[in-house]
């Protein structure tokens, strides 16, 4: 849960940038990586990641331009990565303007449940976070290179002058 605007702001720049980083590694052919027929593609995932943004803090009354829920997924990796970024520019300068810590506190009704604006705040971070996770697994079965997030990625190891991990 947030309690200040300025500790999501925070996160929210380091955690759209990870995002970007994976976003930015994709290509158009990797867009349709699955694990099996049922799961989703890999631009399903990044896609869902970001319709999510509008979808998820609409419930809030916070307003800002985002892609409609609906909308088919984009053919085109930079299409993806440039409209994530769009969105989550928007979506932090409208928290920034629209918002106090005391809003954060506000209640509204999410997906059946009452959720503190603080709390939602934090949820949209990790559910990107769970769903980037699952994007490197289908990324690597793509044959992409995985950019480290929270340290370097294997092969990332070598070029910081280290054996990769086992």
């Amino acid at each position: 849960m947030y309690y200040k605007i300025s500790d999501f702001l925070k996160d929210w720049e380091y955690e759209r940038g990870a995002t970007l980083k994976i976003f930015n590694a994709l290509t158009d052919d990797s867009l349709k990586q699955k694990v099996n027929e049922q799961g989703r593609s890999l631009g399903r995932l990044a896609w869902h990641i970001t319709l999510s943004v509008g979808e998820m803090m609409s419930k809030t009354e916070l307003k800002f331009d985002s892609p409609d829920e609906d909308s088919d997924v984009p053919e085109s990796a930079n299409e993806i990565s440039k409209t994530y970024d769009a969105v989550s520019s928007v979506l932090n300068d409208a928290v920034k303007s629209g918002w106090d810590d005391e809003t954060l506190k506000v209640e509204d009704d999410m997906y059946g449940q009452k959720w503190a604006r603080g709390v939602t705040l934090g949820i949209l971070i990790t559910h990107q976070i769970h769903h980037r996770g699952q994007m490197t697994v289908l990324m690597r079965q793509a044959g992409l290179k995985v950019p480290g997030i929270y340290g370097p990625a294997y092969e990332e190891w070598e070029t910081m002058g280290m054996a990769p991990m086992k």
